[in-house]
């Protein structure tokens, strides 16, 4: 099953995607949001769209938003492909690295991004997200992990390379929360309808592409990120595991950092494709960490 949300910020209509059209959702939830995963909506929602109770939404002109409403936590993997560790001059982990992303990143697969305030190295990295369904918590190695995922999503870790390793502290995190640094979308794909073991993943800027890959190249699985994330912190419903990006970023010196006009492309297969233009800041120009 595919899930959608059209519609202006903050105002959003959760959609189910089936028989090339979007079907409107308020009669089974508000958005699609925890709530709405942790109450069996995906089951609810196939139910309605299979008795007949929704109607077709007409998106003519409509936004594309996120699919997710707001998480309660987005956490990050780094460092999950090994070329991508290479080019980033790091030894390829042994275990998982993990920084996270604050909520109010997340944007639409089509919004408009504003460069942080005096950045001069701000990089695209397409993932592969993971949307939890089920609260997990210490889960064993041998746990059915399937049971915890709603759904896939493709998303962009937007990061501001200068702010994440120059003026860190040690902790990737200031790279990477930036206003509109987690764009998201268009769709939301059930586990049922994608084999997320060998998805293409690409980018490209201005046209020219960037990264080539396949989530066949991580490191660590999806499955093992789950049981591993899950020992340290709890996965809520709702929330979004960002699951590594491979190489061909700024960061590797292959290519420049972006500025304002340049357009970001990202496309992971079977979950669509994204489009954001890089916009000029929105305050003066700061001096971070000064």
């Amino acid at each position: 099953m595919r899930f959608a949300r059209f519609g202006s910020p903050g105002s959003e209509r959760p959609a189910l995607i089936a028989d090339d059209a979007a079907w409107d959702l308020t009669p089974v939830t508000a958005d699609l949001d925890g709530a709405f995963f942790a109450s069996d909506g995906i089951d609810r929602a196939a139910a309605a769209y299979t008795e007949g109770v929704l109607e077709r939404l007409d998106t003519t002109g409509l936004r594309r938003g996120a699919p997710i409403a707001r998480p309660s936590a987005i956490v990050c993997i780094g460092m999950n492909y090994a070329a991508h560790a290479a080019e980033s001059g790091m030894t390829p982990p042994s275990e998982p690295v993990l920084f996270l992303k604050t909520p109010n990143t997340v944007c639409g697969p089509d919004d408009d991004v504003p460069l942080p305030p005096g950045s001069t190295a701000t990089d695209w990295e397409v993932e592969l997200g993971v949307v939890i369904g089920k609260r997990a918590s210490y889960l064993s190695a041998g746990a059915d992990v399937s049971r915890y995922i709603a759904g896939f999503v493709a998303a962009n870790d937007l990061s501001e390379r200068a702010h994440q390793i120059e003026v860190s502290g040690g902790q990737w995190s200031k790279g990477k929360c930036s206003p509109g640094f987690c764009p998201v979308g268009p769709e939301l794909v059930t586990p049922s309808d994608l084999d997320h073991r060998n998805l293409g993943l690409r980018s490209w800027v201005n046209g020219e592409p960037r990264q080539n890959s396949s989530t066949a190249d991580m490191i660590f699985s999806v499955e093992r990120l789950i049981v591993e994330v899950s020992q340290y912190l709890a996965l809520e419903p709702g929330d979004l595991l960002l699951t590594g990006t491979p190489e061909g970023v700024a960061l590797s010196g292959r290519f420049p950092y972006l500025a304002a006009d340049d357009v970001v492309e990202i496309e992971v297969d079977g979950l669509g494709r994204q489009r954001q233009r890089i916009v000029p800041a929105r305050h003066p120009q700061l001096t971070p960490g000064r």
